[in-house]
């Protein structure tokens, strides 16, 4: 069997299939009659080593814990394969943001969605535990020695508050703090380490922390900015060929995300089945699972293809609705066929793509999980100050700093500086990473005339539009 392509996974330096195993679709709402197991099986057969799952994806662990014990993918089983496992990208989620709470308190944990196997998850810490054990143990909360995630990602990140709080006490990780985030405690669940007092058996259960998110590309840039010590490396994002038409992550979390070296993971593909059977919403049942293989007037080759395309994409996690023996009828192997993608469609085959789906009518497909549009906007938090490293050679100067603009169906090209509405100096965009800002100094001789300046910064985005920041007066 020929090996299907794979691309690295940005820093983790692991190499995977350009299509992964989605953990929704039959794999959480099963439709009577069908076998989870199967698709799971299958998808190892024909060689996709990336699988995704969720502590809140009802019965998809459990269904993986069964196929696992039959591929030899267990550890201390009898017919444990350890390079087969070691092969295995597997990625896991927890929607919990804290790793320890004071008693009764709880931050965005959407535990109680009647998807519970039995025992309950109070902190994050709690969730990868429930996770090994439903996927490698006895689905009671023991779980053997050698049992791991390839990485645990921070669920449907949708608020700046939610990355303050998984964010809470990374720093200063005392094992009293009453509250903690849960970064500081994977932190621990990967080092082997017990800074944060959650893990007492300085157990190694993740290799890898992510993040995970559809709706807000603003939240997930602001993640990767408080990231300074880079401890995450992957994104799982939406991408889709309808994402132009709202807040697009392509030009805002996913170029943030490549540019932080990060892995980053595709999702929401053929936009939940929007782009084919059922309406932009929300849906738990089997019947709104996807059956076939595209349409004719949206082939699924081709999204694929076109969600692959976007600069930094790794692989895509799609879920399946049905296999077949015969491929052209089956969803995984159909998919898994147009993932071979040996060279990036070019700008005009992905407008063509586009086109294609407003054709259908499924422009606003991504409706109720990605941010409506805001169009290019401003520069953020523009300041003007004086600036006291540059009074040498007879000069000083106004510093005039800013964070970066968020970006519309378009990519950001540079920012211009206008003083008295006259242009004085322009500034390379590029993805901020970090929470340094952007500037530029406005040099002034020595002796120039005392006087109030105005300053704007403008956006420009590769399309020629643009957005002004709000005017601000400054004295040299």
């Amino acid at each position: 069997m020929t090996q299907p392509l794979q691309r690295r996974l940005g820093r983790t330096g692991r190499m995977v299939t350009t299509l992964g195993l989605g953990g929704q679709a039959s794999l959480q709402w099963t439709a009577q009659g069908l076998d989870p197991v199967e698709i799971i099986k299958k998808a190892h057969a024909l060689g996709i080593n990336y699988m995704d799952t969720s502590n809140v994806y009802g019965p998809s662990q459990k269904y993986y814990g069964q196929a696992f014990r039959q591929l030899g993918l267990t550890p201390g089983a009898g017919n444990y394969n350890a390079q087969a496992r070691a092969n295995l990208f597997l990625a896991g989620k927890t929607h919990i943001r804290t790793a320890r709470c004071p008693k009764g308190a709880r931050f965005r944990s959407n535990w109680s969605d009647g998807m519970s196997d039995g025992f309950g998850a109070v902190t994050a810490v709690d969730d990868v535990r429930r996770a090994l054990s439903l996927m490698f143990g006895d689905g009671l909360g023991a779980y053997p020695e050698g049992a791991y995630l390839d990485s645990i990602q921070m669920h449907n990140i949708n608020t700046m508050e939610e990355i303050d709080m998984l964010f809470e006490g990374f720093d200063d990780p005392t094992a009293d703090r009453p509250w903690m985030g849960a970064l500081a405690a994977m932190l621990d669940l990967r080092e082997g380490t017990n800074r944060t007092g959650c893990n007492p058996k300085k157990e190694k259960l993740v290799r890898h922390i992510g993040l995970s998110g559809h709706w807000n590309s603003a939240a997930l840039m602001y993640a990767i900015q408080r990231d300074e010590r880079r401890i995450l490396d992957t994104l799982l994002v939406a991408i889709n060929a309808s994402d132009g038409q709202y807040m697009a992550h392509r030009h805002n979390a996913i170029a943030a995300a490549a540019a932080a070296g990060m892995g980053i993971v595709g999702m929401k593909v053929f936009a939940d089945a929007a782009y084919y059977h059922k309406a932009p919403v929300f849906s738990n049942s089997p019947k709104d699972v996807y059956y076939n293989v595209g349409s004719s007037d949206l082939p699924s080759d081709e999204l694929i293809r076109y969600a692959l395309s976007i600069d930094g994409v790794s692989t895509l996690i799609i879920g399946i609705g049905h296999i077949d023996d015969d491929p052209a009828k089956c969803q995984l192997s159909a998919n898994l066929a147009a993932a071979q993608l040996a060279a990036p469609l070019s700008e005009e085959q992905m407008a063509a793509v586009e086109g294609r789906v407003n054709a259908a009518g499924k422009h606003s497909a991504n409706a109720y999980f990605q941010r409506p549009a805001m169009g290019l906007t401003p520069p953020r938090n523009v300041g003007v100050e004086s600036d006291s490293s540059m009074p040498v050679f007879g000069r000083v100067a106004l510093r005039i700093s800013w964070d970066c603009a968020y970006a519309g169906a378009s990519a950001i090209d540079n920012y211009v500086v206008l003083r008295d509405d006259q242009e004085v100096g322009r500034v390379a965009h590029r993805p901020q990473i970090s929470r340094a800002r952007f500037y530029f100094d406005d040099v002034f001789k020595a002796g120039t005339p005392a006087g109030s300046y105005s300053y704007v910064v403008r956006t420009v985005d590769k399309a020629g539009n643009s957005a002004d920041s709000i005017c601000l007066k400054a004295v040299p």
